[in-house]
């Protein structure tokens, strides 16, 4: 059964417990698992180091539905953090050593709570990070925004898949590119992306097909001219991440019959070396309800901390997850593969 009719079924739960069996039963025979990988080259199991970063899903309500979109986001969702769980977040950044809250979706901004928890996080002298699909900041509701950012210094990460209309369009909607223009001459407006500015302005690039991405350096060097040339806009870094073979993109692979071939692809590129800076090290991961996980990825396939761990955000312990064990599985080849991959982009120059 394809994936995206299991995920019809309605029940989020589910539908993670369905995209971790089908991976890795697609995986039988195709596949090592990864941990297999790691012993033939010498590796150890991979364990947490300081949690410096929150990743935090804010719910899976979207204004977009993206192809590559392995959250399965979308304006038909409704799933979204209650105020009671960002306060338990709160909680935990009042008394820890965690100086990064990284918001999450769908789209973060959707939650009714969503500048709210802004401003108590930055209140607690916190770096706050948003990943921002751009186009929610050119809807009527929401055109507020980026006066807000730039007031409350969060750092933007903003997807932009191509800077090419038709390249981009096609991965997440027709006029998504022109949209995403006019947001980022919003935000170069207050700022954003100015050599001169404080204010961070980071783009994403996400292969539009089932392939790696290219060199990260060259390929901001690209973006860099075309987005000055054709559209005066400015930015500071752009972030190349590989797509993962969860939910949509998943779905995108079997029924394109290229899943054993984009796997291959991913075995084949392993890189050792990209094993050190993954971002599972450095970052915890909270779903909507406040359930942990070691990486986003992880969570969307429900596959929570080691069970020897807290499981809830409520029942954090600061010294338990420093040098925690990190669950792993074939997606994580996702990360692994050429200069590898985290939310922070290329891990290797």
């Amino acid at each position: 059964m394809p994936l995206q009719s299991l995920q019809r079924q309605g029940n989020p739960l589910a539908d993670a417990a369905n995209q971790l069996l089908i991976l890795e039963q697609l995986g039988e025979g195709v596949v090592p698992f990864f941990h297999q990988t790691l012993e033939e080259h010498g590796l150890p199991a991979p364990t947490a180091q300081a949690v410096e970063t929150l990743q935090i899903n804010l719910g899976k309500l979207c204004n977009q539905t993206c192809r590559h979109c392995h959250v399965d986001a979308g304006p038909d969702r409704r799933e979204i953090m209650s105020r009671d769980t960002m306060e338990q977040c709160l909680d935990v950044l009042t008394w820890s050593n965690i100086r990064s809250v990284d918001l999450t979706g769908g789209a973060p901004e959707m939650n009714p709570d969503f500048e709210w928890f802004v401003a108590e996080i930055r209140r607690l002298d916190r770096h706050v990070i948003d990943r921002c699909n751009l186009t929610i900041l050119t809807s009527p509701a929401y055109t507020h925004l980026s006066d807000f950012f730039a007031e409350h210094k969060v750092e933007i990460v903003a997807s932009l898949p191509c800077y090419l209309e038709e390249n981009c369009d096609s991965q997440r909607g027709d006029g998504v590119f022109q949209r995403s223009i006019d947001a980022l001459r919003l935000l170069n407006e207050r700022g954003y992306g100015k050599p001169s500015s404080e204010l961070r302005l980071n783009l994403v690039y996400n292969p539009v097909g089932a392939t790696l991405p290219p060199d990260q350096q060259k390929l901001a060097k690209a973006y860099r001219e075309q987005l000055r040339d054709r559209f005066g806009i400015e930015f500071n870094e752009l972030f190349t991440i590989t797509n993962m073979p969860i939910s949509r993109f998943l779905d995108d692979l079997q029924r394109s019959h290229q899943y054993e071939q984009y796997m291959e692809l991913l075995v084949t590129a392993f890189n050792p070396q990209a094993v050190e800076g993954v971002m599972c090290r450095s970052t915890l991961s909270i779903d909507w309800k406040g359930y942990l996980y070691d990486c986003d990825f992880n969570q969307m396939l429900n596959l929570r901390v080691d069970l020897s761990l807290a499981q809830h955000i409520s029942e954090y312990d600061e010294a338990s997850f420093a040098r925690r064990p990190i669950r792993t599985g074939r997606h994580c080849y996702g990360c692994t593969a050429g200069a590898g991959s985290s939310c922070q982009g290329a891990l290797l120059s």
